[in-house]
């Protein structure tokens, strides 16, 4: 495939080593061809392209422009009779034609087409987080990465299909795209909790910072640890809720981790809630004395008179 050198096909143009847009270069690989730009300011290096253009417009458009059409229709027909004619054309040197030409020589080197379709593909960086997650800002969700590249950088490549993700050019991570923001997308085996191998974060890792604040930060955090398949998804809740100790002091951290425990599922935004409203710091209200209910089986002290 031989283009121009403009920025859309080459990001930085050079008479040996042209750098190819990332995007172009990923659609030529899918259907399986080469980029060779012409060289800048060298238009004879694609003469062939530039004469077809020319007898093109000779043929077909200069005769086309003579005509009035009503619809989209009926130019589309007229350019395919007009093309068949063109394509019959005897070369004046030569005695073929360019369709003769294509059968006898170029036919039997094509190749089928992909089964698929081609997806544009996009690139980000980001950093893998402790959570052995990246980051996805577009669909603000996650993706795992095998946990052995905590904190380095890598290079994200998604379409609407596939996100993949590479570290020096080598890819590490697949999966399909998903679209629900803060959904985690997680591969098992990227997991340090599934090898046992702990890097930092972990769950006594944060269980022992809770337990520094008291008893019921640490069955708060337990709890959020337990609520998902892969403890790595609540690290940073975690990270998050012991940090509220520091806003607020860490009496009241364990007054709203008492308090939030009588809520049905745990999380962040809970205990963050319970101390901006003030919550932590109400009386709460004593335990009713049981009552014996209604019933018409119950008598009075009358009955026994």
């Amino acid at each position: 495939m031989v283009s121009d050198n403009l920025k859309s096909a080459v990001s930085k143009a050079h008479k040996y080593a042209p750098l190819i847009n990332k995007t172009l270069a990923d659609f030529a690989l899918f259907y399986g061809c080469a980029v060779d730009p012409a060289r800048p300011y060298h238009p004879q290096d694609k003469a062939l392209v530039e004469r077809g253009v020319e007898l093109v417009y000779q043929r077909i458009y200069y005769p086309l422009s003579r005509h009035t059409y009503f619809s989209l229709e009926e130019p589309n027909a007229e350019i395919s009779n007009m093309l068949v004619t063109y394509n019959d054309y005897l070369f004046a040197h030569g005695g073929t034609t360019r369709r003769q030409q294509f059968i006898d020589t170029e036919k039997e080197w094509l190749q089928p087409l992909p089964q698929g379709r081609y997806h544009l593909r996009q690139y980000r960086r980001a950093k893998v987080q402790k959570t052995s997650y990246i980051y996805l800002s577009e669909n603000r969700n996650y993706y795992s990465v095998p946990y052995r590249y905590q904190g380095h950088h890598v290079e994200v490549q998604y379409n609407q299909v596939s996100v993949e993700i590479f570290y020096n050019h080598t890819r590490i991570a697949s999966h399909r795209r998903c679209f629900t923001p803060g959904h985690y997308t997680t591969v098992s085996e990227h997991m340090p909790s599934t090898h046992q191998v702990y890097n930092g974060w972990s769950p006594p890792f944060f269980e022992d910072k809770a337990a520094l604040a008291g008893n019921n930060t640490l069955l708060y955090i337990q709890r959020l640890l337990g609520q998902y398949s892969y403890p790595e998804i609540a690290y940073k809740q975690c990270q998050g809720i012991l940090a509220l100790g520091k806003d607020y002091t860490i009496q009241r951290l364990e007054q709203a981790c008492h308090r939030a425990l009588e809520y049905h599922k745990a999380g962040y935004h809970t205990v963050e809630r319970i101390l901006k409203a003030g919550l932590d710091q109400l009386e709460e209200p004593p335990a009713a004395l049981p009552t014996i209910p209604e019933h018409v089986n119950i008598r009075g002290a009358a009955a026994y008179r």
